[in-house]
């Protein structure tokens, strides 16, 4: 398995971006398609219906990619929440899930909100206390968490900033108990550093499964990103004949 660096990656979507290819609509699709075939799995969520998933949304593309993600499985009948997490939202990909039928989380007992998606866009993302409550309620109530809160666009090993650490942090408490729902990592598990896997503290959501998108990250093969990753599933993007020529950093 080749790994390759975030600056590798960048450079080969970016004829494709310019070309104006969807790229970012190429991983939803893929991300959607293996969550819901986690949902189906016996072995993952082994209740009837049609399974629940928490959406973390930071503030950049990552976001974006679990946001039209999420309004994929609304699409397709599956219960889907959302929980701001960064300063920003995607805008574009939190309308494409609210209008599929998600929820957006704000406070602990929320069952969603009927402001318009721009007054939601404005809205303070809220205190790390408030969010670790809210994150915890809905992570008990839900069969899969998604983490899109950091991707290959955070140079280093990144700590997490408030509200999203307080978020985590409630998670992993989860895990501790063994109440903790499947996790699974866009692209990488937020705060990795993409190049070497390395970690800047223990504040990392460790993942079931990561789903990358375009090529493996190097930092999902080596260093602590390597046991904190889980499984690694690949989603095409159209880039794999870029990478072709590019000397991976890292080759297991």
């Amino acid at each position: 398995m080749d790994g390759y660096g975030g600056d590798q990656i960048r450079a080969a979507e970016r004829p494709h971006f310019d070309a104006g290819e969807p790229l970012m609509q190429r991983a939803a699709d893929g991300l959607a398609r293996i969550v819901c075939g986690l949902l189906d799995d016996p072995a993952v969520r082994p209740g009837d219906g049609p399974g629940s998933v928490l959406l973390l949304v930071g503030s950049g593309d990552n976001g974006g990619d679990a946001l039209f993600a999420g309004a994929r499985l609304a699409a397709d009948g599956r219960r889907v929440t959302v929980l701001r997490v960064g300063s920003r939202v995607h805008g574009a990909g939190l309308a494409a899930a609210l209008d599929a039928g998600a929820r957006l989380l704000e406070r602990p007992s929320d069952v969603g909100s009927a402001r318009p998606v721009a007054d939601l866009l404005a809205a303070p993302v809220g205190d790390g206390a408030r969010l670790a409550a809210v994150a915890t309620e809905a992570a008990l109530e839900a069969d899969l968490v998604l983490d899109g809160i950091l991707g290959i666009g955070v140079h280093g090993a990144s700590a997490l900033r408030s509200p999203a650490r307080e978020v985590v942090g409630a998670i992993r408490q989860l895990a501790r108990d063994q109440r903790a729902p499947f996790v699974v990592a866009v692209d990488v598990p937020s705060g990795i550093d993409v190049d070497t896997g390395a970690i800047a503290d223990d504040h990392v959501l460790q993942a079931d499964v990561t789903v990358t998108f375009g090529g493996v990250k190097a930092g999902l093969l080596r260093g602590p990103g390597a046991s904190l990753a889980g499984r690694i599933e690949l989603v095409d993007v159209g880039i794999g004949a870029d990478l072709a020529d590019v000397e991976p950093l890292v080759r297991t």
